[in-house]
């Protein structure tokens, strides 16, 4: 691995075969679609400081999605026997999207399982009633994932902005009662160690009575941060054995993301969720087409899936 802003090949991350010094760059092969994600529209009721899709009230570079564009997701899994198993929702906010819940229904009814990225914040809590029955009709198939950037509420509102630890956490308390499958998704941007962060965790779900293990890396994920400007370095074809690990562990091996570009004609399948916004990462239309290998060539490929070890899927 290389740690240099340019070598001779040039800038890093450019060329989708080499890397700024001229070695091999590293690909991943689909394993299998294990995962299919829906960007649900980049709209947000928050506006984060470190938002790796720039998500806010004014954002809407990526448009909602219609129940009828999930639909034809569906149903391409259904009939090319495509071994997916769990649909996940992102945005932006995705309560804020008008078509959520049909949505959500429909996935349930195929008898997958559906995951939810949220704030749970007002727009979930508009939801309640539907989200009750949903999880009522179809118990164990919907999980649904509050983002908490820190149990320190103002180390959170540093984050989310002021005001927005209570509903979070009221959202989250009002999940748990109702016997919501949960996970909490935190950030790795104080500088503590992941063990007091996963302590004030611990702590917190204590005193509310938040079924979640916070020693759990599935239900409760810690993400490391993702700075566009900072020098990381570029994966090459070596570094799978210099750091021991395997592409078949990468997120782009077992899922792909659906979004809808503004005033797009259509939905694109991109290669993850980090990268919604880079045309190189667009890889058709079909899941058929989406099939083909992935080349690392970003910054967050490197920052947060291999070096940084961590995927959006459970």
């Amino acid at each position: 691995m290389e740690n240099i802003a340019r070598g001779p090949g040039g800038p890093k991350f450019k060329d989708p075969r080499v890397t700024a010094k001229g070695e091999s760059r590293a690909t991943v092969t689909l394993r299998a679609l294990e995962t299919l994600w829906f960007n649900t529209g980049s709209l947000c009721n928050l506006t984060c400081r470190n938002c790796y899709i720039e998500s806010s009230p004014r954002n809407d570079r990526l448009a909602y999605l219609k129940t009828a564009d999930v639909d034809t997701y569906l149903d391409e899994i259904e009939r090319d026997c495509l071994p997916t198993k769990l649909i996940g929702f992102t945005g932006g906010e995705p309560f804020m999207n008008p078509d959520i819940l049909a949505m959500l229904q429909s996935v349930l009814a195929r008898g997958l399982r559906a995951l939810v990225l949220t704030n749970a914040m007002k727009p979930m809590e508009k939801l309640r009633a539907g989200l009750l029955a949903l999880n009522q009709q179809y118990p164990g198939q919907l999980t649904i994932r509050v983002s908490v950037d820190h149990p320190d509420p103002a180390i959170h509102e540093q984050e989310r902005g002021r005001h927005s630890w209570k509903p979070t956490l009221d959202g989250l308390i009002w999940l748990a009662r109702n016997g919501f499958d949960l996970d909490v998704a935190g950030r790795r941007f104080t500088g503590e160690t992941e063990a007091t962060i996963r302590d004030g965790f611990t702590a917190l779900f204590a005193e509310h009575g938040i079924p979640v293990d916070a020693r759990d890396p599935v239900r409760l994920m810690l993400f490391p941060e993702m700075e566009p400007e900072r020098d990381v370095p570029e994966i090459t074809t070596a570094c799978w054995g210099i750091l021991h690990k395997s592409p078949d562990d990468i997120m782009c091996a077992g899922a792909r993301m659906v979004v809808k570009r503004k005033d797009a004609p259509a939905p694109v399948v991109l290669a993850c969720t980090l990268l919604a916004y880079d045309p190189r990462f667009e890889m058709g239309s079909t899941l058929a087409e989406a099939a083909a290998p992935v080349s690392l060539n970003h910054p967050f490929c490197a920052s947060f899936c291999v070096l940084g070890g961590a995927s959006c899927s459970r």
